[in-house]
């Protein structure tokens, strides 16, 4: 079976993978298209800490393959998008609508790959990056046949975060204003979350000049080169600020673009160490500083909604999609990635 393995030193195509058949409550699915998150660049690279050996990938969609004892709500031969929240369902913060904050879907990895007689780890309890995975019933959500799978892979991670944090997370209202920092391809899909949500001014910023045509396709009605450039759009501060890079000035940078009441919220992936600052006289304004995890999303719930928005050509989709590559070209993809060349490159099997 085909992969990308990353063994602690580098990253890179296997077509030696095993797997497991599926237990009670989980789900086998043949994938076929897998986005190329900077997430998965960063386990890589140790911005992300994460047990090795690991199967890379979790940003996925395929065809349910098998379903084990006691899952009734995918069969074999359903188009599914994959989510990586492995949540248990049963715990205070599922039953209260909050499976981002269940504690029994973070950090603990399962391994249902081998290698040799290896067994290797599952990253983001998802692992997209095979051409067979296995996944928790939660983690498949059913979507209509007619939705491209490569289009399709990118609802699970890019746009569940993106569009999740404008909606579930700082409830963006219409006519509100919105600073969006990093256009990739998180950016992008907080760019059309603040579009669909209605508000009035949608500020893109992103060195990558490259970068505006895309930006105002997804909704930006401004597209600067610097943070600093924002005061001369909105000389009185912004409602939202969303940091999409990960970067601590960035993350400083952001508050300070805040207007009163505003709201910074940190989507970037900086590393488990940094620190950043702000002037907690500044927020004395009702400002606040929200941390997002996974766009507060419910993904069985969220993930359909997508799909439909997605049908009646509301949410953008294929336009994220830069290029694909099969997966032996996985260091290509990477690379591009790496490069800022894609707004999102997407594995295919």
């Amino acid at each position: 079976m085909r992969g990308v393995v990353f063994d602690g030193k580098r990253a890179g195509f296997v077509d030696d993978l095993e797997i497991r058949d599926p237990g009670p409550g989980e789900v086998l699915v043949s994938v076929a298209a897998a986005g190329l998150c900077h997430s998965d660049l960063s386990v890589i690279d140790g911005t992300i800490p994460f047990p090795v050996p690991v199967v890379l990938g979790h940003e996925g969609a395929g065809v349910v393959e098998a379903v084990g004892p006691g899952v009734g709500h995918v069969t074999a031969g359903d188009h599914v998008a994959l989510s990586t929240l492995a949540n248990c369902g049963a715990c205070g913060d599922c039953d209260r609508g909050r499976p981002t904050m269940c504690r029994k879907a973070i950090g603990r990895p399962g391994r249902p790959f081998s290698r040799g007689g290896e067994s290797l780890y599952q990253f983001a309890s998802n692992s997209a990056f095979a051409e067979r995975t296995i996944v928790k019933a939660v983690q498949a959500v059913k979507i209509p046949d007619d939705i491209p799978l490569t289009s399709a892979a990118l609802i699970g991670c890019g746009v569940l975060t993106g569009v999740g944090a404008v909606l579930n997370r700082a409830k963006v209202g219409r006519g509100d204003t919105v600073v969006v920092i990093g256009t990739g391809g998180i950016g992008l899909n907080v760019l059309q979350g603040a579009r669909i949500a209605g508000a009035s001014v949608i500020v893109a910023v992103d060195t990558n000049p490259a970068k505006e045509e895309t930006a105002r396709t997804f909704g930006a009605t401004h597209f600067l080169g610097a943070v600093p450039d924002v005061a001369a759009v909105l000389p009185g501060g912004a409602d939202h600020v969303f940091e999409c890079v990960g970067h601590t000035g960035l993350i400083r940078q952001a508050v300070d673009l805040l207007d009163r009441g505003g709201q910074a919220i940190l989507l970037g992936m900086a590393a488990p160490t940094a620190e950043a600052t702000f002037l907690p006289a500044a927020m004395f304004l009702d400002k606040s500083i929200l941390g997002c995890r996974y766009g507060s999303s419910r993904p069985q719930h969220d993930i359909a909604l997508y799909a439909g928005m997605y049908r009646t050509g509301t949410l953008l989709l294929d336009e994220l999609v830069t290029e694909t590559y099969p997966i032996e070209d996985f260091t290509r993809a990477a690379d591009d990635a790496h490069g800022g060349r894609v707004a999102r490159g997407v594995l295919t099997f």
